[in-house]
């Protein structure tokens, strides 16, 4: 299955691979065989927890590896910049008068608290392929909200 993600998002998600297999991996083993020289290992908490940071790290290798493998970078280039598609950056306002602003990026990439919004959640999928000035419903566990698209940009 393919993992959509903004340039930006494929950015992040390679330098932290680079970050774990450049740096914090070889640090992690070097920790682990000085913590292994010190002589028995079934009481050495340094060589204990070493073992378990390095399997934690190959793990998380493994998933981002993999998620790269995975990946369709999504181009803003080639689209009608009137519609909301993913990287989309979008201005809205609900029944209340609130406004928020959102970018519709992949799973991967959301963070509400950024104002990230995945084109999966609920209000992402409401938005998608709609124009400025349409009125969309968003279904909540509070109950349905009414929501206005006020501007679309891309970056």
């Amino acid at each position: 299955m393919a993992t959509y993600l903004t340039p930006a998002g494929h950015k992040k998600i390679a330098d932290e691979l680079n970050q774990l297999v450049g740096k914090e991996r070889p640090k992690v083993v070097l920790e682990v065989q000085e913590a292994a020289a010190q002589g028995d290992r079934s009481e050495n908490a340094e060589y204990i927890y070493g073992k378990k940071r390095l399997r934690e790290i190959d793990r998380r290798i493994r998933f981002l590896t993999k998620r790269l493998d995975t990946a369709v970078v999504v181009a803003e280039e080639s689209r009608n910049k009137d519609v909301v598609f993913f990287g989309a950056t979008v201005s809205v306002e609900d029944e209340n008068g609130k406004k928020s602003r959102y970018t519709i990026v992949g799973p991967d990439e959301a963070d509400p608290n950024k104002q990230l919004l995945s084109f999966k959640s609920p209000l992402g999928r409401a938005l998608m392929k709609k124009k400025v000035g349409d009125v969309v419903v968003v279904d909540r566990p509070a109950g349905e909200i009414e929501i206005e698209i006020l501007s679309i940009e891309y970056a």
